[in-house]
């Protein structure tokens, strides 16, 4: 038998927790471990807490929801995302991933459904990065990949660390973060690009990732009054800042595949007459082919070195930060998911995912795949993130097939 989810439950319930951290343009603001953040995941916990799922809390603040199956010692099959948001985030992203999810146990409690193994349902913490860097932190600890005790510096604009943020919260009382043995990790996702609606498609079918590399670069110069110091005597940092800009945009123009970009650039004191005595910026390199990214940072390594040496006055470091290397996911559930879309008549296309998402991080240790929905006009991290209700009922129906048939090998 066949079964599908309720899609307006679903929306309904995405239209209610867009509403906490609600910006005037229309998205969403849950930055990780802010009061939002922890208000969605209070949100999320209610709707929850009806059905009587087991809560585990660990020490980093990821959530897991778990669905008993016929067979309590089984590997559970993992389903989920993040409810974190960019600050000036969607109504989707990461969201779809975690109400789609309690859909699927709701829909299966709602028919009296028993799978042989247990359901879990994760949230993770801090996937987006935007406040605490790296990226995808909750999942990096609980599978290895992250240190707990590095991550607990991290600190945020503010200056507040993460360890005062999880103190806060009141998860330093739970158990440290750890993956037991799971039979395969699925996540649903919008896919945050313009392929599957350029295309005409409804489903994306993922079976890989990128690779990502992160990197906080600083120029020093000097700082001094815009009026007195003639230009040739000055120590500006700005020129040797365009120069990096110009490295990073042809590095960008490597292939086709290869992604640039800046997110950051800060100058201090950032007074109108002030020659600035410091800039930080932020680089962010992708490629599909680990080959590539490497051949990306050399060039960018060693372009800062060139320019370090033709600017003896300026003081310019880089270092990398983050790298999630490029993933390749799952086969046998790739050939399920396929399987899902073609039994409900739904279009579909094989899909590379250009952002990261906490898959990346599951796909090192258990068998892992993403199910993508087409976002409007390709947009997200800003307010005007949309997917259409079908499309996300349609995604979140092969989540459910998926579930259930893994949970039942």
């Amino acid at each position: 038998m066949r079964y599908g989810i309720d899609g307006d439950r679903l929306w309904a319930r995405l239209m209610a927790i867009a509403q906490i951290g609600a910006t005037p343009e229309g998205g969403s603001c849950r930055q990780a471990l802010s009061d939002p953040d922890e208000a969605g995941r209070a949100l999320f916990l209610d709707w929850c807490g009806a059905r009587g799922y087991q809560l585990r809390k660990d020490r980093i603040g990821n959530l897991f929801l778990r669905r008993a199956g016929r067979e309590a010692e089984a590997s559970p099959v993992l389903i989920g995302s993040h409810l974190d948001t960019q600050p000036t985030g969607g109504r989707f992203d990461g969201v779809l991933g975690v109400l789609a999810g309690l859909e699927v146990l709701e829909t299966l409690d709602d028919n009296a459904v028993e799978t042989d193994r247990p359901i879990e349902l994760c949230v993770w913490t801090n996937e987006e990065g935007c406040r605490f860097q790296p990226a995808m932190m909750g999942s990096g600890v609980a599978c290895g990949v992250l240190e707990m005790e590095t991550v607990l510096a991290a600190r945020d604009h503010a200056g507040t660390t993460l360890a005062e943020e999880i103190a806060r919260h009141g998860y330093d009382q739970e158990p440290g973060p750890s993956l037991a043995e799971a039979a395969c990790y699925i996540e649903l996702h919008i896919e945050q690009g313009p392929i599957l609606e350029a295309a005409g498609k409804t489903i994306g079918v993922v079976t890989g990732g990128q690779g990502i590399r992160w990197y906080e670069i600083s120029i020093i110069g000097e700082e001094t009054h815009a009026g007195p110091v003639p230009m040739a005597l000055r120590k500006d940092p700005v020129p040797v800042l365009m120069h990096v800009i110009g490295l990073v945009q042809a590095i960008g123009r490597t292939d086709e595949a290869a992604r640039c970009t800046i997110g950051r650039i800060d100058l201090s004191p950032g007074a109108i007459n002030v020659v600035p005595g410091q800039v930080a910026m932020t680089v962010d390199l992708r490629h599909p082919d680990e080959a590539v990214l490497d051949a990306m940072h050399r060039r960018l390594v060693e372009g800062l070195d060139v320019l370090r040496q033709r600017h003896p006055d300026i003081d310019l470091q880089g270092r990398m930060t983050w790298h999630s290397p490029v993933v390749t996911f799952d086969r046998g559930l790739i050939e399920t998911v396929r399987a899902s879309v073609r039994d409900r008549g739904l279009t579909f296309t094989d899909i590379v995912s250009g952002a990261g998402h906490d898959a990346f991080n599951l796909a090192r240790r258990v068998p892992t795949t993403m199910i993508f929905v087409p976002c409007r006009d390709g947009i997200s991290h800003n307010p005007r993130e949309y997917a259409a209700p079908s499309d996300v009922a349609a995604g979140a129906n092969v989540l459910l097939d998926l579930t259930l048939a893994r949970s039942n090998m």
